[in-house]
Order: C-alpha cells, then structure tokens, then sequence
C-alpha cells in the first residue's frame, strides 16, 4: 500500500518527507502500533538513530520480546552471534 502526502502539506507543515515519515512513526510508536524496529523501518533510520530521536522528545523505549528477537537475528546475521 501506498499513502501520498499532498505536497500541500508538506508545504503548510514545512516539513520534507523523510521528517513527516519520522513523524507519523514516532507517533504509531507511542500508540504501539509499531514496534521499534517496525518504526524505525518506516522512518527510514537506523534504530539507534530512531531511538536518539526519541530520547530527544522524552519518549520511552517499549523494548519488548519481538524487539529483542529482531536484535538476536541481526546480531547472527552479521557473524556476532
């Protein structure tokens, strides 16, 4: 699924596109919609990037099992594990 953001609105928000990605995934974030790694995904940033980000609003972590799960894979898929 795409979703188009009318330039019109980045426009009036000044925002380019990569902050409103950023902004709509902090936002499902709080709400738990998406997990870190979901959200980080869709903000098109590293996690650690992703969590700078919400450690600079004050925003807490929900580090849950999946979150965690996710980090094993990655940890094997790069030859750390």
């Amino acid at each position: 699924m795409s979703v188009v953001v009318p330039d019109e609105i980045l426009t009036v928000t000044r925002m380019t596109e990569a902050e409103m990605r950023q902004e709509i995934a902090v936002m499902l974030f709080q709400r738990d919609k998406l997990t870190l790694a979901q959200a980080s995904r869709f903000a098109g940033m590293h996690r650690v990037a992703f969590q700078h980000l919400l450690a600079s609003r004050h925003i807490p972590v929900h580090y849950g099992v999946e979150d965690f799960e996710q980090d094993i894979q990655n940890l094997r898929e790069i030859g750390r594990l």
